[in-house]
C-alpha cells in the first residue's frame, strides 16, 4: 500500500493546479454570502417609484367627497397613490393609457358586493405588492361596510381597538436549561444548503473519479499503470486525491465565506452591530420621544428581520454542522465514488455510462424529494429512515441536524455509513479490477455479476 499516496498525491496535485478548480474557489464564497446576504438586502430595500393608480368607482362606495373634491377611501402608502376619475369610462382610456402617465387602472363595478371581483388595468404586468395591497383594502372596506349596516355605535373605534398584529418568536430550550431564539426559515435554509451541498459534491467528485478512470482507460494509460501497482490500491489512490480535492475547496469556502459575510454584515448593516448597551440606550431615547413603537433601539422592522437571522445562526452549533458535513461528505463520497469507479472502468466512453449511471443516481434523487419533506417534519418516520439509510443519509441527516438530532441517530446512521462504504468498497474492487482492462465489448449487468464472482 505503500504506493497508494503517490497515486492521492498525483490525483490532487493534479486537479487542484486546474483553472476550473481556481475559478470555482474564488467564486463559491461569493456564492454562499449571496445565500445568507441576498434575503437580508431584499427585506431591507423598498421600492421608491410613485406608482398612481386611477380609480373608476362605479359603485360610489370607495369614493369619498370633501372640500378639495373627491378622494379614494382606499389609502394611499408611501409610494401608491390612488386617484378618483369622475364620469369616465374604461373604454375612455383604453386607447391611450401610457401617455395619461397612470401606473394602473382599478375599476370597481357598480355590483361590487354581489361579484366580489375588481378589474386592474395596465399595459403591463403589475407587481404583486400592488395587487395585494388594492385586494386587502377593497376587502377591508368592504367588511367595514357590511359591518355598518347593522348599526353599531363607534364601529370605527371598535374595528381599529380590535385589530392585532402579531410577531411570534421561536425560542428552543437547551439541555443545558438555556434559551435560545432561532428562526424556522434560517434553520431550514441552513438544513436545505447543507443537504444540496451534499448531493452535488458527491454527484461532482464521484464523476470525476468515473471520467478519470475513462479517460486513463481510452488512453491506455491504465495497462502500464497496473504493471506497477494493484488495481485496488489504483482505485483507492484515485478515490481518495479526488475526495481530499472536495474538502480543500470546502474549506476554503467555508472560511473565506465567514470572512465575506462578517465584512458585508459590517458595512452593510450598521445597526446589526449595536452592543445590548447601545441598543437599551437608544431605546430609552425613543421612549421619551413618544415613538418607541416604529423606532424602539433604533432597529427598522427590516433590520429586525436581519438581525433575527444573524441570531439564529449564531445559535445553531457550527462545529456540530461542520463535522457532520464533513463526516457525511467523506463517507457518502467514498461510498458513492467507489460506485462511480465501477461505472468508469466497466464502460470505454461516457456514452456508454447512461445505463449504469440511473442506478447510482436514483438513491440520490429520492433524498433530494426526502429532504423537502425533511425540512417540514425532520423528525417523522420518511426523514427519519432515510436519514439511516445509507445511500440516502448523507443527504437527509444534514437536513434534520440543524433542527437537533438524538446524538443516537447520528451514530447509528454513521455507522451504517461506515459499514456500507466498507462492503462497495470490496464488491468495486473485485469488479474493478477487471473492468479496467476490458476493451471493446458492450458490459452488460450480467458480466458484472461475473466479473464479481472471478
Amino acid at each position: 500500500m505503500n504506493k497508494v499516496p503517490l497515486i492521492i498525491q498525483r490525483e490532487y496535485l493534479t486537479r487542484v493546479r486546474k483553472k476550473s478548480f481556481i475559478i470555482m474557489s474564488i467564486l463559491g464564497p461569493f456564492i454562499f454570502a449571496a445565500y445568507v446576504l441576498i434575503p437580508m438586502a431584499l427585506a431591507t430595500m423598498e421600492d421608491k417609484e410613485i406608482r398612481t393608480v386611477a380609480v373608476i368607482d362605479d359603485s360610489r362606495m370607495f369614493t369619498s367627497y370633501t372640500a378639495e373634491g373627491p378622494a379614494s377611501v382606499i389609502p394611499d402608502r408611501e409610494y401608491i397613490k390612488f386617484k378618483i376619475l369622475q364620469d369616465m369610462k374604461v373604454e375612455d382610456l383604453q386607447d391611450h393609457f401610457e401617455e395619461t402617465g397612470y401606473y394602473a387602472l382599478l375599476f370597481i363595478p357598480e355590483n361590487i358586493f354581489a361579484s366580489e371581483t375588481s378589474i386592474i388595468y395596465s399595459t403591463k404586468q403589475t407587481s404583486i405588492d400592488v395587487t395585494e395591497y388594492i385586494e386587502r383594502a377593497i376587502e377591508k372596506e368592504m367588511e367595514n361596510l357590511k359591518l355598518a349596516k347593522h348599526e353599531i355605535e363607534n364601529i370605527d373605534q371598535i374595528l381599529q381597538e380590535v385589530k392585532t398584529d402579531v410577531r411570534v418568536r421561536n425560542i428552543k430550550w437547551t439541555k443545558e436549561g438555556e434559551s435560545q431564539e432561532t428562526n424556522t426559515g434560517v434553520v431550514m435554509g441552513v438544513g436545505y444548503l447543507a443537504g444540496l451541498m451534499i448531493f452535488f459534491f458527491i454527484f461532482f467528485f464521484g464523476s470525476q473519479v468515473m471520467r478519470g478512470v475513462i479517460e486513463e482507460k481510452i488512453s491506455r494509460i491504465i495497462e502500464i499503470i497496473v504493471s506497477s501497482v494493484k488495481p485496488f490500491q489504483l482505485m483507492m489512490g484515485k478515490i481518495i486525491g479526488v475526495g481530499l480535492t472536495g474538502l480543500t475547496q470546502f474549506i476554503i469556502w467555508i472560511v473565506f465565506s465567514l470572512i465575506l459575510i462578517v465584512g458585508i454584515k459590517t458595512v452593510a448593516f450598521p445597526e446589526l452591530n449595536q452592543t445590548p448597551t447601545e441598543k437599551a440606550v437608544a431605546s430609552e431615547l425613543f421612549e421619551e420621544g413618544g415613538n418607541i413603537a416604529e423606532n424602539a433601539g433604533q432597529i427598522t422592522q427590516e433590520a429586525a428581520f436581519a438581525e433575527d437571522i444573524f441570531n439564529s445562526l449564531g445559535n445553531i452549533d457550527l462545529a456540530v454542522m461542520i463535522g457532520s458535513f464533513l463526516f457525511f461528505f467523506l463517507f457518502g463520497y467514498l461510498l458513492y465514488a467507489a460506485m462511480f469507479a465501477v461505472i468508469g472502468s466497466a464502460v470505454d466512453n461516457e456514452t456508454d455510462t447512461q445505463q449504469f449511471m440511473w442506478p447510482v443516481m436514483l438513491p440520490l434523487i429520492l433524498a433530494i424529494y426526502v429532504m423537502i419533506s425533511a425540512m417540514q417534519n425532520p423528525d417523522g418516520p420518511l426523514p427519519f429512515w432515510f436519514s439511516m439509510i445509507p445511500f440516502t443519509s448523507p443527504v437527509v441527516m444534514m437536513v434534520r441536524i440543524p433542527f437537533g438530532v438524538p446524538w443516537w441517530e447520528v451514530i447509528v446512521s454513521g455507522v451504517l455509513l461506515i459499514i456500507t462504504f466498507i462492503g462497495m468498497t470490496w464488491v468495486a474492487g473485485k469488479i474493478y479490477r477487471t473492468g479496467i482492462l476490458m476493451y471493446g465489448k458492450k458490459t452488460t449487468y450480467r458480466e458484472l455479476w461475473k466479473w464479481l464472482r472471478y
